[in-house]
């Protein structure tokens, strides 16, 4: 058997991907893919497009390229059918609905399992509580009250709740303290053990890279380097403009920062 017909397809295989708001365009071209049960980060300083690819790739905002989820073009597929497929995203602003409780959030996010007629999905509820204490502890509080930490393991184990194939986070440890951004990065590492895929945008990029399989650094709508995560964390470049003290870039200077993204539907995309 030949290298071609052992490897396995990848379960997310992207092609030419472009998008943008209005007549801006952020993404120019992206080529890159995800393996079953990896886990992949994409690193950047703000306006590279990182979000913006991950909005693209849920749905949240037209796109042009070829987008390959599990062997399925999706590329015209609706923002809710790729929820249902199996994508989930739990967006930088975490969408989630602060006047009501952590447990009422975690149960919308089994949306996409109820759709599905799975018969225990609520059971599901007792996995985050295992993998999340915190939120059982919680679960009558208002989400509106928790702290930013908390916050974010409530958006991440309401994704969970619809038993996704690729999880996307972005920016999970935006505006959290040190000692709460390594609890983060600790229960992403975790998750790997699930075999879900992962879809990882994050400026901490030490971090990220420490977690990943696989790195792309995006900047200005493309990839200026790509590789191993462990090779990419110690690239001069990489040290230079992001892990160090440099201030540079590994590519051309950078664009005007994008636009930020329109507000997402919090119940269609980030309990998927």
């Amino acid at each position: 058997m030949n290298q071609a017909q052992s490897t396995p397809a990848p379960l997310l295989d992207v092609r030419g991907l472009r998008a943008g708001y209005g007549r801006a365009e952020v993404l120019d071209g992206l080529d890159f893919s995800a393996p079953a049960g990896g886990v992949i980060t994409v690193i950047g300083p703000n306006g590279a497009g990182k979000s913006t690819t991950l909005n693209a790739l849920v749905g949240a905002i037209p796109a042009r390229g070829s987008i390959v989820f599990n062997g399925q073009d999706i590329g015209r597929a609706t923002l809710e059918e790729r929820v249902m497929l199996g994508i989930a995203l739990v967006p930088e602003r975490r969408e989630l609905f602060g006047s009501m409780t952590v447990e009422d959030n975690l149960l919308l996010g089994g949306w996409r399992q109820m759709r599905r007629n799975f018969p225990r999905w609520r059971d599901r509820i007792d996995e985050v509580y295992t993998r999340f204490p915190r939120l059982k502890e919680r679960r009558t509080q208002l989400a509106g009250t928790l702290s930013g930490g908390e916050r974010q393991m409530l958006a991440v184990g309401r994704a969970l709740m619809s038993a996704p194939r690729l999880l996307m986070l972005d920016e999970p440890s935006l505006g959290l303290a040190p000692l709460v951004t390594r609890e983060i990065f600790t229960i992403v590492e975790g998750l790997r053990a699930t075999g879900v895929t992962i879809l990882l945008v994050e400026q901490n990029a030490r971090a990220a890279l420490a977690v990943a399989d696989h790195g792309y650094v995006l900047e200005t709508g493309q990839f200026a380097l790509h590789g191993p995560a462990a090779e990419l964390a110690s690239d001069p470049r990489v040290i230079d403009t992001y892990l160090g003290t440099g201030h540079g870039s590994v590519a051309p200077p950078a664009a005007t920062p994008a636009p930020p993204p329109p507000p997402l539907a919090g119940f269609a995309t980030a309990p998927a």
